[in-house]
């Protein structure tokens, strides 16, 4: 019960307080000092005062007596009497005693004492009581140092700062009361907000949540600061103060803690409430945008498919008016621009809705409370983009038929038209200078009107109409004709008298002009074609991948799809799927588009290659990881959800053979490098397409032999530490130890041991192979670690004598001698070359340390060291 008004805890302050003392069975001590006014204090406000005193020990000790403690020595009996009366009916606790220090003066004790003892009996039906002359009378109910100085006792207690605690303890409460009332309203609020279907309304609305819940944490914060530093200062005058001296201040420091307790829950509470709502709101609102780029897509779509069907009535009545020259091209070319203009649409719309696929992707990875709704709008713009590309693919194989079509008829009407032409030119009249001269015009002028794709010339006429063959030659017919007779009628219009010259015979057999299909032009074209093939192929890489993450990974994390994945397979995509997301992210932002603005200077792919080479180090990581992918696949490739996943994307292969897509794609990019670098000999930036190239292989070998090392078992450390493999492969090995009980004299009386080795920048290991057999075996080999040797510690022989394909070795300085014979002179020779590298690299580094390693000599004969001095 907190105080009333100001005016009462003044009174409470003259009327009662708790000392804080403590009586037998530890009752909680009450005073009521000498106060003239006590009488005056209404019925109601006594009430509360004694309600208010009790109620603090009884909530903490259920049950508690209470021992009165009322001090008379300067007032009357009809006042005792008064007090005793309204503690009787207004005491609300167990009242275990009450002790009246009774007047001092000797006609108001004399009375007291004639009036209590007539009154005795009727006080003590209600309360006990016990009249006392003096202090020294009270200390043998109450020990000493339970009593304030004013009753004769040692305890140190001072009621205006007791009032001062109380009422901030009070505060406090109230306080924190008020907090819940704030925290309770703005809840219902929240609970209670209207979503609007406008997202700048709901924009609104988390703007304005988030800035009433900013300024409830700023009010909690500063409560809880106030209810520490109160807490402090009881703490504080807990330590300082002497536990028989002090007035007792743990039932108001446990208030304290229970306050702050109930503070900090109710922060908690209300911080996870609020960040659940929020969250909702944020999601509704993603929602919104994402339902909006739904629509905006759907309806840019709805207007394609019109100009598709558009383009099919063009279609239609072309096929009627097809022997129309004129109306045939007028319909071609609005069909054209028609196509055109429903290309450049649908490829920004597929962008887009490529993009808008991916969001949905994050937004169900994220555990959208609309998983279900946004996973389906993904499979209709799946749907709908493959539905029109389709069709516009049909579109644009149509278009290309009338073009062909259109030239054909172009083609022929003109070399129909100067077949006649020349056919009906007059002999008669051609015999004058006149009448060459007008030949020559009309024929000219038959020329300018000719198709401009005529005039382009045989190598971009093969190039463009590599199909259509029969104009092509045709039209080198009839050029021919015409450059013929252009050519007799010149010399008919600048015909003059002149000496006769001698005139070279003509030879017999001239030589043919070389065929426009080898023409070196043809390059361009082929280098085309392969740059056409690589984009196009990248493409349908990345739609692939996209696939794949959307319609497998994307659905592990499908809440609906839960019952279908068996429980060892959950969580496991990152196993299954390796870093496809990284992969296809390179290829999808970075590294098509570098492909595509190569399309008009294929010469410049190499360059992409170049600048992109670290990216495709994710290859492998991919690659690293595919044992693993495979082996959790076998597991469980029947399970129905797999099944049912492929039934969705419509796939005719399972899982597996897009998981090996990835692997397939690294080794298609040096062949069609090989390819275009074969069209692309003599061009200025050959040699960055051969640096391609090489980077592409190099990367290959890297992959193939960090697969080889992975399965590495037995090494007891951390293989990374060893460096980059830079070779790997099998060999037949023979030992030689120089010294101690394993001496081996004679190498050629022992059988080889077969060994793969592998060759580290920091080490070389010798390892055993090792493959399962069996219908249900592990077709991966693994290799058994046998032995290492540091690469600081190692010399090498190059040729030993009797066998081209061995070489040596040899390990501190000669204690141990490996004979290592490779398959063929080759292999040595490659890793002789990379030994060789990591040696004199080491030589390079210990110059600086000013020591000096020895290197064997290569000479078999010799068995000295030289100094790399």
């Amino acid at each position: 019960v907190a105080l009333a008004t100001q005016r009462l805890r003044v009174r409470v302050s003259v009327a009662a307080g708790i000392v804080g003392g403590r009586g037998e069975d530890s009752s909680v001590i009450i005073t009521l000092p000498e106060c003239s006014a006590f009488s005056d204090i209404p019925e109601e406000a006594l009430a509360k005062v004694l309600s208010y005193l009790t109620l603090i020990p009884r909530t903490r000790q259920p049950g508690v007596k209470f021992i009165i403690i009322l001090d008379r020595r300067l007032d009357t009996w009809a006042s005792i009497k008064t007090a005793l009366a309204r503690l009787a009916e207004s005491f609300p606790g167990n009242l275990h005693l009450v002790l009246v220090l009774r007047p001092t003066s000797f006609f108001q004790r004399t009375v007291t004492d004639l009036g209590f003892r007539f009154s005795q009996e009727d006080f003590m039906l209600k309360m006990p009581v016990v009249m006392l002359s003096s202090v020294t009378d009270l200390l043998r109910y109450i020990d000493e140092n339970q009593l304030t100085s004013e009753f004769g006792g040692t305890l140190d207690y001072c009621h205006s700062d007791w009032i001062v605690l109380r009422t901030a303890i009070e505060s406090f409460a109230v306080m924190v009361k008020d907090i819940a009332q704030m925290l309770q309203a703005f809840g219902t609020e929240l609970a209670e907000t209207h979503l609007s279907e406008e997202c700048s309304a709901i924009e609104f609305l988390l703007l304005s949540h988030t800035e009433k819940y900013r300024r409830l944490k700023d009010a909690i914060r500063s409560v809880m600061r106030e209810g520490r530093q109160l807490l402090s200062n009881l703490e504080t005058s807990r330590k300082e103060g002497d536990s028989d001296t002090c007035w007792d201040m743990t039932q108001d420091w446990d208030t304290m803690q229970r306050l702050l307790a109930q503070l900090t829950d109710m922060e908690m509470a209300f911080d996870g409430f609020f960040d659940k709502h929020h969250l909702k709101l944020q999601q509704y609102l993603q929602l919104l945008r994402y339902e909006r780029s739904f629509q905006e897509i759907s309806i840019t779509r709805e207007s394609l498919s019109q100009s598709v069907r558009e383009l099919d009535s063009l279609e239609k009545h072309a096929q009627v008016v097809a022997l129309c020259l004129p109306v045939h091209v007028i319909l071609l070319v609005t069909n054209m621009l028609i196509f055109l203009t429903a290309l450049c649409v649908f490829q920004e719309e597929m962008s887009r809705a490529q993009v808008l696929i991916l969001h949905g992707h994050q937004l169900a990875a994220g555990h959208h409370y609309a998983m279900a709704m946004i996973i389906q709008r993904c499979n209709e713009l799946r749907h709908q983009s493959d539905t029109l590309t389709s069709a516009l693919n049909t579109k644009l194989f149509n278009y290309f038929k009338q073009e062909n079509f259109l030239f054909l008829l172009q083609a022929q009407r003109w070399c129909d038209d100067g077949a006649y032409l020349l056919a009906n030119l007059q002999v008669d009249k051609l015999q004058s200078k006149e009448g060459a001269q007008a030949a020559l015009r009309d024929i000219e002028k038959f020329q300018e009107a000719a198709p401009p794709l005529l005039g382009a010339g045989e190598d971009v006429l093969f190039l463009e109409y590599e199909s259509v063959l029969t104009p092509c030659l045709q039209h080198s017919s009839v050029q021919a004709l015409i450059h013929s007779r252009q050519n007799c009628l010149r010399k008919l219009a600048h015909k003059h008298v002149r000496p006769i010259q001698l005139v070279a015979p003509r030879p017999e057999n001239p030589p043919r002009a070389k065929s426009p299909l080898f023409s070196p032009k043809h390059g361009i074209w082929r280098r085309r074609h392969v740059i056409k093939e690589l984009i196009e192929t990248e493409r349908i890489y990345v739609e692939e991948l996209l696939a794949v993450l959307l319609g497998y990974r994307a659905e592990m994390d499908n809440p609906s799809l839960a019952p279908l994945l068996p429980i060892n397979l959950r969580n496991k995509s990152d196993v299954l799927f390796g870093n496809l997301p990284d992969i296809y992210n390179f290829h999808s932002s970075v590294f098509l588009q570098d492909l595509e603005s190569c399309l008009e200077s294929p010469e410049a792919v190499g360059a992409c290659f170049l600048e992109r080479k670290d990216h495709f180090h994710l290859y492998e990581c991919y690659c690293q990881n595919k044992p693993r992918s495979d082996s959790l696949w076998r597991q469980f490739s029947d399970c129905p959800f797999f099944q049912m996943c492929q039934k969705k994307l419509e796939h005719k292969l399972a899982l597996d053979s897009y998981l090996l897509k990835p692997v397939q794609r690294l080794t298609k990019y040096q062949l069609l490098l090989k390819e275009l670098l074969k069209y692309s000999s003599g061009c200025e930036r050959v040699s960055e397409l051969q640096g391609a190239l090489e980077a592409m292989l190099d990367l290959l070998k890297s992959v193939n032999d960090s697969m080889h090392q992975i399965a590495i078992t037995g090494y007891e450390g951390d293989l990374s530490n060893l460096g980059r493999v830079l070779m790997q492969g099998s060999f037949s090995v023979w030992i030689s130890h120089k010294k101690g009980p394993t001496r081996v004299k004679e190498l050629a009386r022992f059988k080889p041991m077969q060994r793969h080795l592998f060759l580290h920048e920091h080490a070389l290991l010798f390892c055993k192979r090792r493959e399962e057999h069996g219908e249900n075996a592990d077709k991966t080999p693994s290799y058994s670690f046998k032995h290492c040797l540091k690469m600081s510690a190692v010399g090498i022989t190059e040729n030993v004598k009797g066998d081209v394909k061995k070489f040596e070795i040899w390990y501190s300085g000669r204690e141990e001698v490996y004979v290592i014979q490779a398959p063929t002179v080759e292999v040595k020779i490659a890793w002789l070359n990379e030994i060789r590298k990591i040696l004199t690299n080491q030589q390079k580094h210990l110059k600086g340390l000013n020591t000096f390693p020895m290197i064997k000599c290569h000479c078999y004969s010799c068995t000295s060291t030289l100094s790399n001095v």
